[in-house]
């Protein structure tokens, strides 16, 4: 459960964050001479961050900062928020008040958004939890350009992005196929969306090559999972479809990863963990939107049966795919799913998947490569990028990358050499497209090996933010 955020009228002598330009702004919140004295000095030296200590509460202090675009100044904000943090928690706070000392809402609401992404802990598998849990449980929100349902908003799109870092950052000794099919059914049944699982029988039934293929060498049978969120006053008439990767752990397969290239494999279903979270955001908010989650789920292991480099395996579409490479086995998975879209006849669809070390070679950690066959969609999704900082980055579908993918003996190759991987991995999906369609790698942001911020250690919740805002865009047309 994400931190509680509650809207208040009046402020008082307590634990506080206030957001503020100006020290004529403060006065009315009660700083002596010498407080003001203190702060305008520590203003005077460029300290954004200032930590008033009254004796029996605190004062943390946020002076937005300007930054060369609207969206960077608020993301300035979310990470001003995650830095009160250490400060809040070391001395056992669990209250705070979040005052907005002027008029800056939006700088407020990603001051607390900052606070609240920032406070997420994983101690499942921690013994003493009680003593290494964080102290902060509640804000109370006192702003006047925030309205109540803003913050009910945040609330619970931050529960949801706390949801999927918890699936990606369970190890798979738990969290195979059938244990993320059940807490996602789960998910639907608290936010009030519609989940169907299908089991082995139904994916042989459906043909759906790509993802048996990558299971053979798994213990633990496939899942293919579809969650439905279809108001009554949904705005759209053709659903949004979001497709994600959920290979629960990455071994490389036959084609074996390396060690040190393994030990955070189990981030490799972020993707479906997106999707999973989007969609409990999206129902729980109730938005107008008729929104379609598709996630085909395994592990990718080496057994006695597993697929090899030269196997030649089916699409349910019916394409041949000679498989080169077995640790390219997300663009299989997915291609199967990316058909079963077509029986929506989609608006649009999205997937997201942690695909190519080539786009986090591209890019890093920074933000999302990303390929289209559609423009109006793409840039709306773009925007929401931007303002929610999970930004994107057009790569190119060349015709090129195309004719890398061509087999001797098979319809398509599943790789298509040493360059351009993120490139010929998205050309490889858009084969199974006949809708507007845009592919997100975000293989680079999904998953940190150290603190960055309030996006943390371990599984970001990448995409989740992105696909609600852009959700709620959206509805409100």
């Amino acid at each position: 459960m994400a931190l509680q955020l509650k809207k208040i009228a009046k402020t008082e002598s307590k634990n506080r964050v206030i957001v503020f330009q100006t020290t004529k702004e403060l006065e009315k919140l009660g700083f002596s001479k010498d407080e003001l004295a203190y702060i305008k000095s520590q203003l005077d030296a460029k300290r954004k961050s200032i930590t008033i200590n009254h004796l029996n509460y605190f004062s943390f202090l946020v002076q937005p900062e300007e930054k060369k675009t609207r969206p960077l100044s608020l993301e300035a904000c979310r990470v001003a928020g995650n830095a009160m943090l250490a400060s809040i928690n070391t001395h056992k706070i669990s209250e705070i008040q979040l005052i907005d000392a002027g008029k800056y809402p939006n700088e407020t609401r990603c001051v607390a958004e900052g606070i609240v992404l920032g406070n997420y802990q994983f101690l499942k598998y921690k013994g003493e939890k009680e003593k290494l849990q964080n102290s902060l449980k509640k804000i109370n929100v006192f702003s006047e350009g925030i309205a109540k349902r803003e913050l009910e908003l945040l609330e619970l799109l931050c529960e949801s992005v706390w949801i999927s870092r918890d699936l990606v950052n369970e190890p798979v000794s738990f969290m195979n196929a059938q244990q993320f099919a059940k807490d996602v059914q789960k998910l639907g049944k608290a936010a009030g969306f519609k989940v169907e699982v299908f089991n082995k029988a139904k994916i042989e039934s459906l043909k759906m090559g790509g993802l048996l293929a990558v299971n053979q060498g798994s213990v633990d049978p496939p899942a293919f999972v579809v969650m439905e969120y279809k108001p009554k006053n949904a705005s759209n008439k053709q659903p949004y479809v979001f497709v994600g990767k959920g290979v629960v752990y990455d071994t490389g397969g036959i084609s074996l990863k390396p060690n040190d290239g393994m030990m955070t494999m189990k981030c490799d279903m972020a993707g479906a963990a997106a999707v999973a979270g989007a969609l409990h955001a999206i129902a729980k908010a109730e938005l107008p939107i008729w929104v379609v989650g598709i996630t085909p789920v395994t592990d990718n292991r080496p057994h006695g049966n597993s697929v090899v480099p030269g196997d030649v395996i089916t699409i349910s579409d019916g394409t041949t795919v000679e498989v080169l490479n077995t640790d390219a086995e997300g663009r299989l998975i997915l291609s199967d799913a990316l058909v079963y879209a077509k029986k929506y006849k989609p608006r649009y669809v999205i997937d997201l998947a942690t695909l190519t070390g080539a786009a986090v070679r591209a890019i890093g950690s920074f933000g999302i490569v990303a390929m289209t066959n559609t423009r109006d969609e793409h840039e709306v999704l773009k925007q929401c990028g931007d303002s929610v900082h999970e930004r994107i980055v057009d790569f190119p579908l060349w015709d090129e990358y195309g004719d890398m993918l061509k087999s001797d003996i098979a319809d398509m190759k599943n790789i298509g050499g040493v360059i351009a991987g993120a490139n010929t991995a998205g050309k490889f999906l858009e084969h199974f497209t006949d809708y507007p369609w845009t592919h997100l790698d975000i293989a680079g942001p999904a998953f940190n090996d150290g603190n960055d911020t309030y996006r943390g250690k371990g599984g970001t919740g990448y995409g989740v933010r992105l696909l609600f805002e852009f959700a709620r865009t959206r509805a409100e047309l």
